[in-house]
């Protein structure tokens, strides 16, 4: 088994199973940045009379992926590209839940090392899985969690992740983002996992105007071309931990900065 390794908070995998993902220092050396510049780093805006390029998703995620290699990919992303496994997809999203990324990757790691299957994990106590996946947020209930789903999937599944969004809500601590997320990372299917990225920034696109996660993922469900289901949580989760930050985004080195309304954004770099 090839491991995720987290060193200085960048994502590398062993034996050369994932593509390292450099850090965004230099935004001229991305050759999809388009920098909106005036002056000293400040974001370009309209002027009065200007009218901004209309709002296109189809322009918009094409430059996304163009600048998405100067990113960060999601760890979740990278574990579900190395293990080709459901069920460490739904694990390491579980972890992490309310956990940065820098976290989740090394204890998820501790974790497979031990147990990677729902019986092998069965065998496991749960204060070996607390001592596992320490720090990660909430670990008393989340070796607990794991412990259950565990048993559930053996006991319900044939000790198989179900590869269906309705079954996948049935286990204990699975909500929409996760089940989704399982669905895209762990089978290829498609689905729309919102989180507070793909929340915020869809909004301020003006591309839904929704009040919570569950109302943006039924608007995109209405509205988003199903040809960018499958990217889409992976493009605005990276997009939005480097440039478009919930305060004072990053608008000059944004590579959609023409396209983009900006709702909500009061100060921005």
């Amino acid at each position: 088994m090839r491991w995720l390794e987290i060193t200085r908070g960048k994502l590398h995998a062993r034996a050369g199973s994932i593509t390292k993902l450099p850090a965004v220092t230099d935004v001229d050396s991305a050759p999809a940045y388009r920098r909106a510049r005036s002056g000293k780093g400040a974001a370009r805006r309209p002027g009065r009379g200007v009218r901004p390029q209309p709002f296109d998703i189809h322009q918009l995620i094409a430059r996304l992926r163009a600048a998405a290699p100067a990113w960060n990919a999601p760890v979740v992303t990278l574990i579900g590209q190395q293990s080709r496994d459901p069920f460490q997809v739904l694990i390491s999203c579980l972890l992490s839940l309310r956990t940065r990324d820098e976290t989740t990757g090394p204890a998820s790691r501790r974790l497979f090392s031990l147990a990677s299957a729902p019986q092998a994990m069965l065998q496991l106590s749960a204060a070996q899985i607390e001592r596992a996946i320490y720090p990660v947020g909430f670990y008393h209930t989340k070796a607990r969690t794991i412990l259950e789903i565990s048993r559930a999937l053996l006991d319900r599944f044939e000790g198989k992740v179900p590869d269906e969004l309705e079954a996948l809500l049935t286990l204990k601590g699975v909500g929409r983002k996760t089940a989704n997320l399982v669905l895209t990372q762990g089978f290829g299917k498609p689905g729309i996992c919102v989180d507070t990225h793909v929340h915020r920034i869809s909004n301020r696109w003006g591309y839904v105007r929704t009040k919570d996660a569950h109302a943006t993922e039924m608007a995109l469900r209405r509205k988003l071309p199903r040809q960018y289901w499958l990217e889409y949580n992976d493009l605005l989760v990276a997009f939005g931990q480097t440039i478009c930050l919930p305060t004072s985004p990053w608008c000059s080195r944004c590579p959609a900065a023409d396209l983009c309304p900006r709702r909500g954004v009061t100060r921005s770099r």
